[in-house]
């Protein structure tokens, strides 16, 4: 198994999209192409991983975190972290959150990363803890405030926990 790891290029996108479309979620061109903008801007590295040659998923670290806390402590924020399906479990994510944390270590000794509250985020909290993460202490954050005692929200994409963790 070759497994590759880089930043993204242009040529990356279609596949991405092609992938994430076979798969039934919505992941439009235009994302990508945003992110390979703000990474020619140095506000975002997003990283492609492949296996023999084959699209297995991708994450970006955002080097000024749209999530306040984080902006204001200038904590680089691990943001939209996927893996394919059929490539989970093979020790891809692994290497995809070390090349991150590697990166981020270089300008900060913290790094942040929110994940959602749904089950469909399960795997991605277990292994946000098991790999030293601890939640921020600001409780679960939505849209654009944190959710309150007795407030209605939508459970949705939006409501996240936020994380740290101290790099060596």
């Amino acid at each position: 198994m070759d497994i590759v790891i880089r930043l993204l290029e242009a040529g990356d996108i279609p596949p991405m999209t092609k992938a994430f479309d076979e798969l039934g979620w919505h992941k439009p061109q235009v994302l990508y192409e945003r992110y390979l903008m703000e990474q020619s801007l140095k506000m975002r590295d997003a990283y492609v991983a492949f296996v023999d040659g084959e699209f297995a998923g991708y994450l970006t670290i955002s080097w000024k975190s749209t999530y306040e806390p984080f902006r204001k402590r200038n904590i680089p924020e691990i943001v939209d972290f996927i893996l394919l399906p059929k490539f989970r479990r093979m020790g891809i994510g692994t290497k995809l959150m070390d090349l991150a944390e590697s990166e981020i270590a270089k300008v900060s000794p913290v790094a942040g990363i929110g994940v959602g509250m749904t089950p469909d985020y399960g795997a991605a909290q277990r292994l946000y803890v098991l790999r030293g993460y601890i939640p921020d202490g600001l409780g679960m954050h939505w849209k654009d405030h944190y959710v309150q005692f007795r407030e209605d929200v939508t459970i949705d994409d939006d409501l996240a926990l936020y994380f740290t963790k101290k790099l060596k």
